[in-house]
């Protein structure tokens, strides 16, 4: 675990145990400034050494936070937090698993029968003690008993990857209904975040009720978690979906409002008061006569919601992508005309990093070809790993193997239908250090240098030093994360992007949905410094060709245009970057 993720896990709990007991506000505060500390490029330990100040300089994170910080890495821990969990000793990661069991139920529950553990939750419901509480009751008990065995073993986020083909399946579902006019996924899933909690998909219908009934008597539905008459929750393979129906005419509104996210949202809602208006789920509405715009949501006129285009448009923006609804400066750049013009999937020209059957991968050189032809690209680069630490069950090609490799892949593609290149995977070592020999580094058209053990700690120094190598073309997976597995290095992004920039190297996307390496904040601060950015799919098979979409959205959420992207060249670009 990176320290960022070890200090934003820390005030994502203070957030959870305020909640607990009934503080309000604060517990937003403390899970922004996490999200925001996650997400920051630089090491949070670095700027803890710079000072208060610098941590401060995080979006979201004030003087009191910053202290606690600060603290942290000085003392060990945050006092605050330790008498937090003297107050309430309970395992609030475990129990807020439960379907319908959040903090404040965890600390009610807590005062009520001194529940600490899903154990103790389970005896307890099991027994009837909480039907007992005020506000529970039988079927909140029977929900809860329900829900613990699925909490069990649902300790993680689903990968973008997973969810994204179960949203598509349920939207292809709901929109073959007759009773639906429209129907898109929104929320994280819409703006492609890399984990994903639930799947929100939004239907447009004159008929709510049936589209309920079709969503719940679905062949792939598991447990109808609940059901109204415009809304509904299900379980498929272990994931929650939540259905929300509306109105035609305020379709628009309801998908903008529950695309996000809440930082985004809020900082329209903002824009939409300083013009006299009121925005929210159900449309624009302009309140300049009206004497009190709060007294309910529909009040004034209505100025836009069909769509989400005249929602931006009532408030003199053009439309802005989900993939940049972060407030990280989309707002702005949209009142100024200066959104940017996002990479599209239909840009890509080719494929830089894939393996055959010589490494850990499936296929032959051949067939790695033809499903890249087949796929459309109109080259791709064979990077099987090179020996060294880390290579998925120590399998690596010594450099005379990779010497024979490269005449196989020139007999391919002499009679090939697509330019094919021959490169190599290296390993970058605990010093920079490249695992192939100069040589051959220099014969081969291109090297990916990627970090595959020794992957905790600060990997900045060995990163900046593989960039700076004059045979090095690209940094795979920079942080050699996996998501839900393990962090990765922590990566000052700005100096090595701007060390990558200098040297002619570019930074890899890994398209893979385990990966997602680098983030899309990342990639905002590379191109900042001028960096070039690549997005390769990591194939060990032809069907992985198609990961590529995860990639030019990640791609999206950095601010990426295909000016950006070295695998959006043809391939004289790419000789000619290279060289």
């Amino acid at each position: 675990m990176s320290r960022n993720d070890e200090v934003a896990a820390r005030l994502e709990e203070f957030a959870d145990l305020l909640a607990a007991k009934g503080v309000e506000y604060k517990p937003r505060a403390y899970r922004r400034a996490a999200e925001n500390i996650r997400e920051h490029p630089a090491a949070i330990e670095g700027l803890a050494a710079e000072g208060r100040d610098a941590v401060a300089e995080i979006d979201a994170v004030g003087d009191a936070i910053s202290s606690k910080i600060i603290e942290y890495f000085e003392t060990g821990e945050i006092a605050e937090l330790e008498d937090l969990r003297e107050e309430l000793p309970v395992e609030m990661d475990a129990l807020t698993r439960v379907e319908g069991v959040g903090p404040k139920t965890v600390g009610t529950l807590y005062e009520a029968l001194e529940i600490r553990t899903l154990d103790d939750l389970e005896a307890a419901a099991e027994a009837g003690e909480i039907q007992e509480i005020k506000g529970f009751g039988a079927k909140t008990e029977g929900n809860i008993l329900d829900g613990i065995a699925f909490a069990r073993q649902a300790s993680k986020r689903q990968l973008l990857g997973e969810a994204l083909p179960r949203g598509e399946a349920v939207r292809s579902h709901l929109s073959d209904v007759d009773a639906v006019t429209r129907c898109e996924l929104g929320g994280s899933l819409r703006r492609f975040r890399p984990t994903i909690g639930d799947i929100d998909v939004l239907a447009a219908s004159d008929d709510p009720e049936a589209v309920v009934d079709a969503f719940t008597d679905w062949r792939e539905t598991a447990t109808v978690i609940e059901a109204g008459t415009s809304k509904a929750s299900l379980r498929i393979e272990g994931v929650r979906v939540d259905l929300r129906v509306v109105d035609p005419g305020e379709f628009g509104a309801a998908l903008q409002y529950f695309t996000g996210s809440k930082d985004h949202n809020v900082a329209l809602r903002n824009r939409a008061i300083d013009r006299e208006l009121k925005m929210n789920e159900y449309g624009v509405f302009d309140v300049s006569d009206v004497e009190d715009p709060d007294a309910g949501q529909r009040v004034g006129e209505r100025v836009a919601g069909e769509t989400e285009e005249g929602m931006y448009d009532a408030l003199s923006l053009p439309w802005i992508p989900p993939e940049l609804r972060e407030n990280r400066g989309e707002i702005e750049a949209a009142a100024e005309d200066d959104l940017p013009d996002l990479v599209t999937t239909d840009a890509i020209r080719g494929d830089l990093h894939l393996h055959t059957e010589w490494s850990d991968g499936v296929n032959t050189i051949a067939e790695m070809v033809e499903g890249a032809a087949a796929f459309g690209h109109d080259y791709l680069c064979l990077t099987d790993h090179a020996t060294g630490p880390g290579t998925v069950g120590g399998i690596g090609l010594a450099d005379d193997e990779l010497r024979e490799q490269r005449a196989e892949i020139e007999d391919v593609a002499a009679d090939a239908e697509i330019d094919v290149f021959a490169g190599v995977e290296a390993n970058v070592g605990a010093d920079g250090s490249i695992s192939v020999g100069e040589d051959l580094l220099a014969d081969l058209d291109l090297v990916v240098a990627s970090p595959h053990a020794a992957l905790d700690g600060d990997g900045t120094d060995r990163l900046v030093a593989a960039a700076e190598h004059p045979e090095v073309d690209i940094i795979g997976h920079p942080t050699g994360r996996r998501l839900n597995e393990r962090s990765g290095l922590a990566v000052d992004i700005e100096r090595l992007a701007a060390a990558a920039a200098d040297a002619g190297t570019a930074l890899e996307i890994n398209a893979n949905p385990q990966r997602l390496d680098l983030s899309g904040r990342r990639v905002q601060t590379a191109l900042g410094q001028g960096a070039t950015i690549t997005i390769n799919t990591d194939a060990h098979r032809p069907a992985s060709y198609e990961l590529i979409r995860y990639g030019v959205r990640t791609a999206r959420r950095g601010w990426a245009e295909a000016d950006d992207v070295l695998n959006a060249r043809d391939a004289d670009g790419i000789r000619s970057f290279v060289e």
